[in-house]
């Protein structure tokens, strides 16, 4: 998809690519289903890069600040997996797929949004997303407190 790619990229992947996962994709995620068989290759920081809180997911958004750092983890993926990845994160409307490059050389693929997209929200000033996934059934009934002691 052309779309997807930065614009440094002529030529689409051809063989396995690192992607990089920043949220609801991370293992114990809601949606790390979507990586479902793939093995983490690890974890990992970009530097110059803002990570933003819209509720049920975060957007990640180039700024440009060396010191402000997004951590994430990395899978090892087919082309055929990120064109289902695109489709999934809403590429190229939501979010950007973008080829960027880690402190180590390595380049990663990773789904980027726009300064506009999230001017009206909250910066996670660590770049963690730790939103823990939704529960699949109603709340249950809050504990009552139990002695102090």
């Amino acid at each position: 998809m052309a779309g997807c790619h930065s614009s440094g990229d002529s030529d689409p992947p051809t063989g396995p690519q690192l992607l990089f996962v920043y949220g609801t994709l991370m293992r114990g995620m809601a949606n790390h289903r979507q990586l479902a068989g793939l093995a983490c290759q690890g974890t990992a920081e970009l530097a110059g890069f803002a990570l933003y809180d819209l509720g049920p997911f975060p957007m990640a958004i180039a700024s440009g600040d060396p010191q402000q750092r997004l951590h994430g983890e990395l899978y090892a993926v087919q082309p055929a997996q990120l064109q289902a990845l695109d489709r999934f994160e809403g590429a190229p409307r939501l979010y950007q797929r973008q080829r960027h490059r880690l402190a180590d050389g390595r380049s990663v693929w990773l789904y980027v949004g726009q300064p506009r997209q999230v001017r009206h929200v909250q910066r996670i000033a660590d770049g963690r997303w730790i939103k823990p996934p939704p529960t699949n059934g109603p709340p249950g009934p809050t504990p009552a407190p139990g002695p102090t002691h």
